[in-house]
C-alpha cells in the first residue's frame, strides 16, 4: 500500500469527534497515537490504522480510508474471531469485498467524508477491483459483497447500516 500519497482525507483533516462517536456506537475505541511513532497492530504498518480487541488505533496522518476499514471489519468479524483479534482480521475473500462495500456504506456517516469521497480515496490509494474502478465495483458488481451483508443483517436491503456487529 502507498504510504505518502497527500490527496487522501486523514484524521486530522476532520477531526476525531464525529469518527469516534460512530466507532463508538458498534463498541470500539479510537485510540489516537503520537505523531510520528509507530501504530500498534497496524496489519500494513506506516500510517495504516491498526486494530486489536475493541481497540482501533490512527494518528493524525491515519487515512479515513484505513479507519473505516479497519472498523468494518470489526464490525464483520464473528464473535469468536473479535475476542482473539489482534492486528490481522483473517478474513476470506467474501468477507474481505464486505468489509470494502461497508466502508463505502459507512463513509457516509462521517460528515466530511461521505462515498464519494471515499471512492476517490481508495482509488488514489491504490484498492484494486475487477472494473478498475470502487464506485464501477460498488455499483456494478459487488451483488455478492452486498448478498453477504444481508445475510449476515450488517446491512438491509436499502443498504442501511443497522447499528450492530456480527453474530455468527
Amino acid at each position: 500500500m502507498p504510504t505518502d500519497n497527500p490527496d487522501v482525507l486523514r484524521l486530522a483533516d476532520i477531526g476525531a469527534t464525529g469518527l469516534v462517536r460512530l466507532l463508538a456506537e458498534f463498541g470500539l475505541n479510537l485510540e489516537h497515537c503520537p505523531a510520528n511513532q509507530p501504530i500498534p497492530h497496524s496489519y500494513w504498518g506506516e500510517q495504516e490504522a491498526g486494530l486489536k480487541h475493541n481497540h482501533l488505533f490512527a494518528r493524525d496522518d491515519t487515512p479515513l480510508h484505513s479507519i473505516l476499514h479497519e472498523a468494518c471489519h470489526f464490525i464483520c468479524l464473528d464473535p469468536a474471531r473479535r475476542r482473539k483479534l489482534d492486528t490481522n482480521a483473517c478474513s476470506d475473500e467474501a468477507e474481505e469485498n464486505a468489509v470494502c462495500y461497508l466502508q463505502i456504506v459507512l463513509a457516509d456517516e462521517v460528515e466530511g467524508f461521505g462515498r464519494e469521497r471515499m471512492f476517490t480515496d481508495m482509488d488514489t490509494w491504490g484498492y484494486s477491483f475487477r472494473l478498475g474502478s470502487s464506485r464501477a465495483w460498488f455499483e456494478h458488481d459487488a451483488d455478492d459483497a452486498l448478498a453477504w451483508l444481508i445475510s449476515h443483517e450488517l446491512l438491509d436491503s436499502r443498504q442501511l447500516a443497522p447499528v450492530q456487529l456480527r453474530q455468527a
